[in-house]
C-alpha cells in the first residue's frame, strides 16, 4: 500500500498525551448500535488518524455484545497498513453477516477491509484503488534493505484478501497492485470487487488526509468531490478594468467569505441527514436496507423524503379496504387500534419486554417484540427525540438508564418488581398458614394484649353507667426492623440481552425475603425466646404449662398436648383454646399424617369399632428449619389469627419494596430490595411443645 507502516504513518493531529483523541470529536471511524442486533460502522477519512488507533475500533464493536449484522460504510483514502489489517481480521473472523457500501471512495488499505463484504455496495461513481505497499526508510543500506522485505511481506500479506474476494490468481492481483489501478463501480463489479451497483452519489464528504495528494493516478472526477477547494489557489489571473476607487475601498472592506466554516456546516447537515434516515428505516429493520443506502448516497434525498419512500416501498403489495361491515372484519379493525395515554412507544416497549419476561401475552401486532435489550434501549431514547447516532453503547444504555424522559428505566423497575413479587408469593414457605398478621405504622416498639386481655364483661344494670377497662401492664411487644439487599442491572447486562438479571436474580431475591421473615418467624419456637409480657421463655412447663414432655408422635401424645391447651385459663375463666395446626420436622411428617388423618387408632382392629379421637383435629404443617433444631420435637398451634406468633409488616405492605439508582460504583443501575417487618410472640397460650 502506499501508505507507510506504523513507524512512519502520517503524524496524529492531536497533541500529544492523549492517545484517543480525547477532547475533540475528530475520529476516523464511529460504531454504534441499530435494531435487530445490527451494528452501524463508518470508515471516513485516514485509517489511524488522529492518533486512533484499531484497538479503540475493536473495543467499541465488542462492547455491543451479540451482532448478527454489521453495515460498514466506507469514504476512506487507506491508512496504516497494520491497523487496516487488524481490522480486516476482526471482521473477518466475526460471525455477523457484513455488507459493505462504499459511499465515496476505497482506497488503499480500506479497499482491503472493503474485502470483508458480502455483498459489496457500490454506487457507479464512487472509486476503489488497490497499490502496493509504499514508504520511505532512512538509514544504513541495510536498513533500507530491511525495510524492502518488510514491505514486500506487507504486499504477500494483503494479496490472498483480494485474490480471496476476487477469484482472480495471485499474479493478477500483483500486476494490478503495481499499476496503482483505479475502478469505477461498474468496473468493480464486473472485476469482482464488488456485487452490486447502484445509482451514483451526487456529492461526497471531503477527505481531510493530505493522503489523498499521494495518489499519482486518481482520476479527476473523484478528487474534484472529495477534496476542498482551496480559494483561488492555482487559478488563472484574468485581465480586469480598473475598478473605482470607492469600489475598491468597499471590496476591501467586505469580510472574507469562510470556506472552512461553511464546509462544516454543510457536513453537519449530511451528518444529520444520514443519522436521521438511519433513525427512519431502524424501526423496520434489515428489510429495506439497500433503500436506504439510496436515500443515503442521494445528497438531495431529504429526511421527509426518505420518509415518504421508504413508506411507498411498505405500502406495495397492500390492498387497501373500508369493507368494515360485518363482524368480522370489525373486530379485525378494532383490534389494531389503540387507546392510551400518548405514549405509544414506551408502551408498545414495556409490553414487549413484560412478554418476554413471561408476565404478560406477547402482542402479534407489536413491532418491537423480538427486539433485544439494547435495541429497545434505542428505541425509548429514539422515541423522544433523543439522538444516538454519535455514541456507542454504553453511552446510549447509560444515557437510556438516566434520561429524564425516558422510560426505559422504569420499563426495567416495573419488570424487575414483578419477578421479586412472584418470587416472594411462590416461595414455598410455611409461617404464613398459621401465624398472625399484623400491621405497625411505625417503627416504634408497639404493645399486644393477648389472648387473656379481658376475663368476662361486667354486667351494666338498667340506668347506670358503662365503665372504661384497663389492658394491664403486661403487655407484649412488637417493633418492625428493616431487612433488604442491593443488586445491580449493569450496563453490560443490557448490551449481552441478559434477561435473568430482570427476572432470575430478583426473582430469587424475593424467595430471600420471605425466607428472611420464616427464618425470624421459627426461631421463636426452635430458641424458645422470652415473652416481653412476663420475661418467661415462651414454653415453660411451670409457668406456662405448654410443654408436654416424653412425647412421641401417636394419639395418645396429642390428646394430652390437646387438653394442655385447651386447660389455658385467664385468671379463673378457660379460654378453650383448640388446635389447629401440628407443625412437625419432616422427618415427623408422614407418620403425623397416618395418626391424624387414619380413621382408627393403629394398632386396633379396624372393626372393632375403636374410633381414631384425633382423626383430623388439626393440619399437619412440615417445616424442614425444625429438623434442624430436632427430629422429634413437635408443636400444637391455635388456628390463624390468633394471638401466637405475630408477623407485622409497615402499614400491612407484605411485600417485598424495590427502589432504583443510576449507579456511582457500577456502570448501570443499582436496585435496592426490602422488606420492612417485625416477628414477636405474643402469647404462650395458644401453643404447646411436644419433646421426648
Amino acid at each position: 500500500m502506499k501508505t507507510t507502516v506504523a513507524a512512519i504513518k502520517m503524524p496524529p493531529v492531536m497533541t500529544t498525551g492523549n492517545e484517543r483523541g480525547e477532547g475533540s470529536s475528530n475520529s476516523w471511524y464511529s460504531i454504534r448500535a441499530a435494531v435487530n442486533n445490527t451494528a452501524e460502522v463508518r470508515i471516513y477519512d485516514e485509517i489511524g488518524g488522529w492518533g486512533i488507533s484499531a484497538r479503540w475500533f475493536a473495543e467499541e464493536l465488542a462492547a455491543l455484545g451479540q451482532i448478527n449484522r454489521i453495515n460498514l460504510h466506507i469514504h476512506s483514502p487507506g491508512g496504516a497498513v497494520l491497523d487496516g489489517i487488524a481490522i480486516y481480521n476482526l471482521l473477518k473472523n466475526h460471525p455477523a453477516q457484513k455488507t459493505v457500501y462504499i459511499d465515496g471512495m476505497a482506497c488503499s488499505m480500506a479497499s482491503a477491509i472493503a474485502m470483508v463484504g458480502n455483498p459489496i455496495i457500490m454506487p457507479e461513481n464512487a472509486m476503489m484503488m488497490i497499490h502496493k505497499p509504499r514508504g520511505v526508510a532512512g538509514g544504513e543500506a541495510e536498513d533500507i534493505r530491511e525495510y524492502a522485505d518488510l514491505l514486500d511481506k506487507i504486499e504477500s500479506v494483503i494479496i490472498p484478501i483480494y485474490t480471496e474476494k476476487t477469484g482472480k490468481t495471485p499474479e493478477d492481483i500483483a500486476a494490478m497492485l503495481a499499476k496503482e489501478t483505479w475502478m469505477s463501480g461498474a468496473e468493480c463489479v464486473s472485476e469482482g470487487f464488488a456485487d452490486k451497483l447502484i445509482q451514483p452519489v451526487k456529492a461526497m464528504a471531503c477527505i481531510h488526509s493530505k493522503r489523498v495528494e499521494e495518489f499519482e493516478h486518481m482520476p479527476q472526477s473523484i478528487k474534484g468531490m472529495i477534496i476542498a477547494p482551496q480559494g483561488n489557489a492555482g487559478a488563472q489571473p484574468q485581465p480586469q478594468a480598473k475598478a473605482p476607487e470607492s469600489q475598491i475601498q468597499s471590496q476591501a472592506q467586505s469580510p472574507a467569505v469562510d470556506e472552512n466554516a461553511i464546509r462544516a456546516r454543510l457536513q453537519e447537515e449530511q451528518r444529520n441527514r444520514i443519522t436521521g434516515i438511519q433513525n427512519v428505516f431502524s424501526l423496520s429493520g434489515d428489510r429495506y436496507a439497500s433503500l436506504m443506502a439510496e436515500c443515503i448516497a442521494d445528497v438531495d434525498c431529504s429526511l421527509e423524503m426518505a420518509k415518504d419512500r421508504l413508506l411507498a416501498e411498505m405500502a406495495k403489495g397492500i390492498t387497501p379496504t373500508n369493507q368494515l361491515n360485518g363482524p368480522q372484519n370489525r373486530a379485525e379493525f378494532h383490534a389494531g387500534m389503540y387507546t392510551g395515554n400518548g405514549n405509544i412507544t414506551g408502551d408498545a416497549v414495556r409490553a414487549a419486554v413484560m412478554a418476554r419476561a413471561g408476565y404478560e401475552e406477547a402482542q402479534k401486532d407489536n413491532p418491537y417484540n423480538c427486539m433485544t435489550l439494547r435495541e429497545l434501549a434505542r428505541i425509548s431514547l429514539v422515541a423522544r427525540g433523543t439522538g444516538v447516532s454519535s455514541m456507542n453503547a454504553m453511552q446510549m444504555i447509560g444515557m437510556a438508564f438516566t434520561h429524564s424522559t425516558s422510560d426505559f428505566g422504569n420499563i426495567l423497575l416495573d419488570v424487575a418488581n414483578k419477578s421479586i413479587l412472584q418470587g416472594w408469593q411462590e416461595a414455598p414457605e410455611t409461617f404464613d398458614a398459621w401465624t398472625k398478621k399484623g400491621q405497625l405504622s411505625d417503627f416504634r416498639i408497639a404493645h399486644r394484649v393477648g389472648m387473656g386481655g379481658f376475663s368476662s364483661l361486667r354486667q351494666v344494670r338498667e340506668g347506670a353507667e358503662y365503665k372504661y377497662v384497663t389492658t394491664g401492664d403486661k403487655q407484649a411487644t412488637i417493633a418492625l426492623a428493616t431487612y433488604g439487599e442491593l443488586f445491580s442491572i449493569t450496563r453490560q447486562a443490557i448490551i449481552n440481552d441478559d434477561m435473568n438479571m430482570l427476572t432470575d436474580v430478583p426473582m430469587k431475591l424475593g424467595r430471600a425475603a420471605k425466607a428472611t421473615i420464616a427464618d425470624l418467624v421459627y426461631d421463636v419456637l426452635i430458641s424458645n425466646q422470652k415473652l416481653s409480657s412476663d420475661n418467661v421463655a415462651l414454653f415453660d412447663k411451670t409457668k406456662h404449662a405448654n410443654v408436654l414432655e416424653k412425647a412421641v408422635m401417636d394419639v395418645a401424645s396429642l390428646d394430652k398436648a390437646r387438653q394442655l391447651m385447651r386447660m389455658q385459663k385467664e385468671g379463673d375463666r378457660h379460654l378453650n383454646i383448640r388446635p389447629a395446626f401440628v407443625l412437625v420436622p419432616t422427618a415427623l411428617e408422614s407418620v403425623s399424617n397416618q395418626v391424624i388423618k387414619s380413621v382408627s387408632v393403629k394398632g386396633a382392629d379396624i372393626n372393632a369399632g375403636i374410633i381414631n379421637p384425633v382423626k383430623d383435629f388439626a393440619t399437619v404443617i412440615a417445616e424442614p428449619r425444625l429438623d434442624d433444631a430436632s427430629q422429634s420435637t413437635f408443636y400444637l398451634t391455635a388456628a390463624k389469627g390468633s394471638d401466637t406468633v405475630e408477623v407485622a409488616y409497615l402499614n400491612g405492605v407484605d411485600e417485598p419494596y424495590i427502589d432504583q439508582q443510576e449507579g456511582f460504583t457500577v456502570d448501570g443501575v443499582t436496585t435496592k430490595v426490602r422488606i420492612d417487618a417485625g416477628v414477636a410472640p405474643v402469647d404462650y397460650r395458644g401453643m404447646v411443645k411436644c419433646t421426648v
